[in-house]
């Protein structure tokens, strides 16, 4: 990962991934700030690394895997290997609105794990009020930004650059 990490506001951060590992990496680095009962919306094109950037905050977390993207299954929980939460790594793309993510019951489990929803702009924000919206974009040289950004009274005093 590079360096040039950019402030951007109070409770947003843009982090730059050069590769996939840095993506990875970059997961590692957000696993770092989450803890049972956080939501993470991940939204970006498709390609851009969402199930990249999770399988980092799967190692980060120290949960069984393999991490490989459910949008068949819709959702996987991966238990913790050491006590920690579980990750529960949801894909909404074929979900088309908020009653289909209700209907998956991820409040069974949201309040025990880190719960991660791929493609889960403008379906997802109802499950909790406090959040980290991630927002990846693939740029024309191959590189991401990862532009992470804490929503509600959980997120306004984390610092979101974890080094």
């Amino acid at each position: 990962m590079t360096d040039t990490t950019a402030l951007i506001g109070v409770n947003t951060v843009l982090l730059n991934a050069d590769t996939d590992a840095c993506t990875r990496a970059a997961g590692r680095r957000v696993a770092g700030l989450l803890r049972p009962g956080d939501l993470v919306i991940l939204s970006g094109p498709l390609g851009a690394g969402k199930t990249t950037l999770v399988k980092g905050i799967g190692e980060g977390l120290n949960v069984r895997g393999p991490i490989t993207s459910p949008t068949f299954v819709i959702s996987r929980i991966h238990p913790s290997l050491d006590g920690g939460p579980a990750l529960v790594h949801v894909d909404a793309y074929r979900l088309g609105s908020a009653v289909e993510v209700d209907d998956i019951d991820l409040d069974a489990t949201l309040g025990d794990s880190v719960t991660v929803v791929e493609w889960g702009e403008g379906v997802a924000e109802e499950l909790s009020d406090d959040r980290l919206e991630v927002a990846i974009e693939r740029r024309p040289d191959d590189t991401r930004g990862i532009h992470l950004t804490g929503v509600g009274t959980r997120w306004a005093h984390v610092l979101l650059d974890p080094q």
